[in-house]
């Protein structure tokens, strides 16, 4: 059993021990060491690839996606330069192993794909988000660089909630028809901020509230530590106010996942007597906190009796309609899939539609995974969550032997993952850049803290 585990999650595979004996690692890396050791720019590379990873966090909430390709590229261009004139250990990792398997299988996919050129651009987007995780993974593993980085996203978190809280106080006209008109929520204000739409707010700000829930721990200073506090407020209020039905249900899970997280990081200082009940504490205090907020607050409870009523809500019936469709797409190309992106899915959509139900995309994450990249994208999928998981909980296992703050940045990680990936289940947004960006930097903070041997964080 312990080497089946072992296998699944690659824990016995030596990156170390690839280095050494690869011939492409050889060729490809520390070609131009030279060069790098003679560069007045070099020598501030980690920080310039921080940057540019914080520059994509920056303009992703208020831009077209054309300057955050740019940027994606320009990750992707400072990450080869890096490659080339590294003098240390690349840091591979277990997850980058598993996104590299996603990467050649979704590359397949385009490859066998009814439309190549057109499955083309999807492939192209997916290299540069994939490009974003390996610059971020790079350059994060030092503490300072990890903690600029996530200070940044929750500033720019912060004037987005700003904006949107004062959209719900002075009023905010739909771009769209977000609610079913019928329903008893109908007339309530659903808050966009920048993105301009409610439920892709929602998802921007499930990272949000788990970074700035973590800031709240790992920032020491009183000062900061009472502006994480109202980050956590207002990002949570904002989130609350889209009245997104998957986004709440992210909230939910993250914040379920984080707190667990915490628990179990403090078990060891509780009474002995009380160790086996926090987890079982935990779970009851927070169905009880669920069952209150929906038991008296009207539109909450409104918008959640909503997700029960089947296709009598419209928004409800759009979704199973769009799924049933997606189904017989995969029914007939199940072994590869259609091809990565929205591009070959408007294509090939059309011609499995229900009449009237026009679709940009499968409204779930593991749908559209299989509908792109088939079983077997799935399954590789799957397995860099699952190894994405486990690589987490025993480096946090680490961090708990040596009490770094720095750990609260990985739970928080892993919460948002698991909230991004909840609200996925239901929605379309999760493909979207805003969102994109945030999905692959949560796996490559994750990635940032792989120590395969020594027992410290690597903060060289």
């Amino acid at each position: 059993m312990n080497s089946l585990l072992t296998s699944l999650t690659l824990s016995g595979w030596s990156p170390d021990r690839w280095q050494r004996s690869s011939l492409l690692y050889r060729l490809a890396f520390g070609r131009l060491q030279q060069w790098r050791s003679d560069s007045l720019l070099m020598s501030a590379s980690e920080p310039l690839g921080m940057a540019l990873v914080a520059a994509v966090l920056v303009v992703a909430p208020f831009v077209s996606t054309t300057l955050v390709g740019v940027l994606l590229f320009c990750c992707i261009a400072f990450f080869g330069l890096l490659t080339l004139s590294d003098n240390t250990r690349f840091g591979l990792t277990p997850i980058h192993t598993l996104v590299v398997l996603y990467w050649a299988v979704s590359s397949l996919a385009m490859g066998f794909s009814p439309m190549p050129r057109v499955a083309f651009s999807g492939w192209i987007k997916l290299t540069l988000y994939i490009g974003l995780f390996f610059l971020a993974a790079r350059v994060l593993r030092r503490s300072r660089l990890r903690a600029w980085a996530i200070g940044i996203f929750l500033l720019v978190a912060l004037i987005t909630s700003v904006h949107g809280i004062q959209q719900s106080i002075v009023g905010v006209e739909a771009l769209a028809t977000w609610t079913d008109p019928t329903s008893a929520a109908a007339e309530a204000t659903r808050i966009y901020s920048y993105l301009g739409n409610p439920n892709l707010f929602a998802g921007y700000l499930i990272p949000a509230v788990g970074m700035s829930a973590a800031a709240c721990f790992a920032w020491q200073r009183w000062l900061p530590k009472l502006l994480a506090i109202v980050m956590l407020i207002v990002n949570v209020s904002a989130l609350v106010m889209t009245y997104s039905r998957g986004g709440w249900i992210g909230l939910v899970a993250g914040g379920f996942t984080f707190t667990l997280l915490l628990v179990w990081w403090w078990s060891d200082r509780l009474p002995s007597k009380l160790r086996a009940w926090a987890l079982p504490g935990v779970v009851g205090l927070s169905a009880a906190m669920v069952l209150l907020a929906v038991a008296i607050v009207p539109p909450i409870r409104d918008r959640v009796a909503s997700m029960f009523v089947g296709r009598g809500d419209s928004s409800n019936n759009f979704r199973i309609n769009v799924w049933a469709a997606v189904i017989d797409m995969i029914r007939d190309r199940p072994i590869l899939g259609i091809g990565p992106g929205n591009s070959i899915f408007n294509k090939i959509y059309p011609l499995y539609m229900r009449p009237k139900y026009s679709a940009l995309s499968s409204y779930s994450v593991l749908l559209e995974v299989t509908v792109e990249a088939g079983l077997i994208g799935l399954f590789s999928f799957l397995w860099l969550l699952f190894v994405t998981t486990y690589q987490g909980i025993t480096q946090l296992k680490r961090l708990r032997e040596v009490g770094h703050y720095d750990a609260f940045w990985l739970m928080a990680a892993l919460a948002s993952g698991a909230g991004l990936m909840a609200h996925g289940l239901f929605d379309t947004v999760f493909y979207r850049p805003p969102i994109q960006a945030l999905w692959w930097l949560m796996l490559a903070i994750v990635a940032s803290f792989y120590t395969p041997s020594r027992p410290a964080l690597d903060e060289a």
